[in-house]
């Protein structure tokens, strides 16, 4: 079966007057435009309607928007190539959280996964991934945190009890965690399992997990 074709997304720029990098960042927005790696460029002077910023939330300039994904700040033309990948059809919202994690925008991210539930798993997958910073290994712990009361966290059942089979323990131990997040009746089945694991902090993990199953107003008397 042949993978989909990713459509390239619209862009919008926001320009001031007086800005000595937007003309940079402009520049590379109609690279790729010419390339066809965006397939509409919006370009909006605040000058003339400085309304706009206050409409997007847009606090300083350069400011774009790159299919669903914000960006601030001057950007070379490798990364803004890369964020019209991303930002296609389907949008790569795995990266896009890692980056605003990094940059600590974590309302932002909860957020986006409210708005945009589909997106959970690619939040989710940044914890089995062995390249992931701890700073954002620790932002999605916080996300999921944030959305354990929305209901939106029982989408990710299937792919956290997937994680509890990876080979690397400390992504045993986050998603075993993080599966009695869920109120999922699985999740105390899959705690259980791990009690006899072979590392320490993942056994830790478990007993945890299950405490906080049993202690939960949601458990079966």
């Amino acid at each position: 079966m042949s993978e989909p074709v990713s459509t390239p997304p619209d862009a919008l720029a926001l320009i001031a007057p007086g800005c000595t990098r937007c003309p940079l960042v402009l520049e590379h927005l109609l690279r790729l435009i010419k390339e066809g790696r965006l397939g509409r460029l919006r370009v909006v002077n605040l000058g003339v309607h400085p309304e706009e910023a206050q409409a997007l939330d847009a606090r300083s300039v350069p400011w774009m928007r790159i299919g669903p994904f914000v960006l601030q700040g001057v950007h070379s033309y490798g990364e803004l190539r890369d964020w019209a990948a991303a930002g296609g059809t389907p949008p790569d919202y795995g990266r896009y959280f890692a980056y605003l994690l990094e940059g600590r925008e974590l309302d932002r991210v909860v957020s986006i996964v409210r708005e945009t539930p589909e997106a959970l798993d690619a939040l989710v997958w940044l914890i089995g991934s062995p390249g992931t910073p701890i700073s954002v290994r620790i932002g999605v712990g916080a996300a999921l945190e944030e959305l354990q009361e929305s209901g939106l966290l029982a989408r990710a059942v299937p792919l956290l009890r997937s994680l509890c089979l990876s080979e690397d323990p400390r992504t045993r131990a986050d998603a075993c965690h993080y599966l009695g997040l869920t109120g999922d009746p699985a999740a105390a089945a899959v705690a259980e399992s791990l009690l006899n694991d072979e590392d320490a902090e993942v056994r830790e993990i478990a007993q945890e997990t299950l405490a906080l199953i049993r202690e939960s107003p949601r458990a079966e008397p």
